[in-house]
């Protein structure tokens, strides 16, 4: 389980956000996860980069969004970083309220959950936000 912590920073580009992914993957891989597990983790890294991009830096190919992925003792850690303005979790309307069924947005975040164990978002001190994903192994 010698798997190193790696950080990878792509620009806020939409075609950068399969790179993100594919190193997450292989690290996942590296570290023995299954198949079905590898189909959580790329779904999942894949909504919170585009995120980051699209959401958090707006497109705005100045800023970077960062992802570290660690090998912790409950499993994989991935975070993700962007430089925007940040937002509130609880702020984003439920995609499972029936008000709220037919709307585009807001569904990320449910996605999220179902397909890694643990998802926290928080305010960076330096501005923008951070999501934390753990993947049990």
């Amino acid at each position: 389980m010698g798997v190193n912590k790696e950080t990878i920073t792509i620009s806020s580009k939409i075609e950068m956000i399969d790179e993100a992914v594919t190193r997450a993957v292989e690290y996942a891989k590296a570290l023995g996860f299954a198949e079905d597990a590898i189909f959580g983790i790329d779904m999942a890294v894949r909504e919170a980069v585009a995120n980051a991009v699209k959401h958090g830096n707006k497109l705005d190919e100045s800023k970077n969004v960062e992802m570290t992925l660690g090998n912790g003792p409950e499993g994989m850690e991935i975070t993700v970083r962007d430089h925007g303005r940040g937002f509130h979790v609880e702020d984003v309307p439920d995609p499972t309220n029936p008000e709220n069924l037919m709307k585009e947005n807001g569904r990320g975040i449910l996605f999220m959950q179902n397909f890694v164990n643990t998802v926290e978002w928080h305010n960076h001190p330096e501005g923008g936000m951070l999501v934390r994903m753990v993947k049990l192994l």
